[in-house]
């Protein structure tokens, strides 16, 4: 039986999509694919969940676009005269569970058209929306969770990357859709392979 894939994406840039990302490969002995990785080609996002994850399921596939400059998908292209179409991503092949992590959040433009939510979409993915704590993430967690659903993108899981005071996390709660489900990931002071095998989020 195929299983879905599980696409992780942000309600912004920086809240900790890679170390979720690594923390679910684990813990699913999961392949992981970045279909975009717009800059730090020396260490990529592949090559951190490489460096992190233990297990040896877990198989890392290759990006479909490696762009040089650290910007939105649709500018580092750009700049190197690439166009990004919507055919140009395809499931890589396992009969394995797929986690993919996107880039940034939801309308992340990976070229004028097509944004990283119809990505999700063409997939045929269940989402797992990552959150993290600062003024405005209540706002951006909302409305992550409304894009997916008036896209008919299942959530799946909310992972609350960190400590959120009660209030914010209560609110967010509230309006979490039925079905979805959550957990709460604690700070790393130290981020590597020991501690991060010791943690569970599904």
């Amino acid at each position: 039986m195929k299983t879905v894939p599980l696409f992780v994406t942000g309600i912004g840039t920086d809240v900790g999509k890679t170390v979720v990302s690594a923390v679910l490969c684990e813990q699913l002995k999961a392949d992981y694919w970045k279909p975009v990785q717009a800059g730090d080609l020396e260490f990529t996002d592949s090559d951190r969940v490489k460096s992190l994850v233990s297990n040896r399921t877990t198989q890392i596939h290759p990006e479909a676009f490696r762009l040089k400059l650290a910007a939105s998908p649709h500018q580092s292209a750009e700049e190197e005269g690439v166009t990004i179409y919507a055919g140009d991503f395809k499931r890589p092949k396992t009969d394995n569970q797929l986690l993919i992590e996107g880039a940034g959040g939801l309308f992340v433009p990976l070229s004028s058209s097509f944004m990283m939510i119809d990505l999700i979409k063409q997939l045929d993915a269940e989402a797992i929306l990552v959150a993290r704590n600062y003024l405005g993430c209540i706002n951006h967690t909302l409305l992550s969770m409304y894009a997916l659903h008036q896209n008919d993108i299942s959530l799946k899981h909310l992972v609350l990357n960190g400590t959120f005071p009660k209030a914010t996390m209560d609110l967010i709660l509230k309006h979490l859709p039925t079905g979805a489900t959550w957990s709460q990931l604690s700070e790393f002071k130290n981020l590597n392979k020991q501690n991060l095998c010791n943690q569970k989020l599904l």
